[in-house]
């Protein structure tokens, strides 16, 4: 059985050459993953791996964006690995937790990755978040359920989120991957 980081980074060299152009990005999450053994703990000050989700509909056309409360923007659904380096089912359990859409599923390897900083809030001093986000897909019923994390919760078309210079620039570039990607 490989060790999880293997695991990562052989899915990290996948993606590499999968997403031509993204070589820079992807080498600091290889160098960030083999820095020190606490990279999937919350505790680990600097920074610290998050999984997330690009939640999309049964058929593929729209996406499910929440309101994040604390950062006051539309986000997708993800969170802190803490301690878990399967950062699939990372995704798929942030994801299940706060939309509350029934019978998600992860689909295929990593679709996305993006550091990005947080800024300090309260005790908690500004650090990185290595974020390594999975295509999740719901099933026929797609109703959600807002919960403390979210302001709100809604469907976008994915077209729609490509286009909306108000989203944050890592939305709208998932929004783009997945409109030119082939057909699952």
């Amino acid at each position: 059985m490989q060790a999880p980081q293997n695991v990562l980074a052989e899915s990290l060299c996948r993606y590499r050459d999968l997403w031509q152009g993204e070589e820079k990005t992807v080498a600091q999450f290889g160098i960030f993953l083999r820095s020190h053994p606490d990279v999937f703990q919350r505790s680990h000050a600097s920074a610290h791996f998050t999984g997330s989700a690009w939640l999309v509909s049964g058929d593929g056309e729209r996406v499910l964006l929440m309101h994040h409360r604390k950062l006051d923007r539309w986000l997708q659904p993800g969170g802190h690995a803490d301690g878990d380096p399967d950062l699939a089912a990372v995704a798929l359990r942030e994801a299940q937790e706060e939309t509350g859409v029934p019978g998600l599923h992860v689909a295929g390897d990593i679709f996305d990755i993006d550091r990005h900083r947080i800024p300090t809030r309260g005790a908690e001093p500004e650090h990185w978040h290595y974020d390594v986000r999975y295509v999740v897909r719901a099933g026929a019923d797609e109703r959600f359920v807002v919960n403390s994390e979210s302001r709100a919760l809604a469907w976008r078309p994915v077209a729609e989120v490509a286009a909306d210079e108000s989203l944050d620039i890592s939305l709208r570039r998932m929004a783009q991957k997945w409109l030119a990607r082939k057909p699952l």
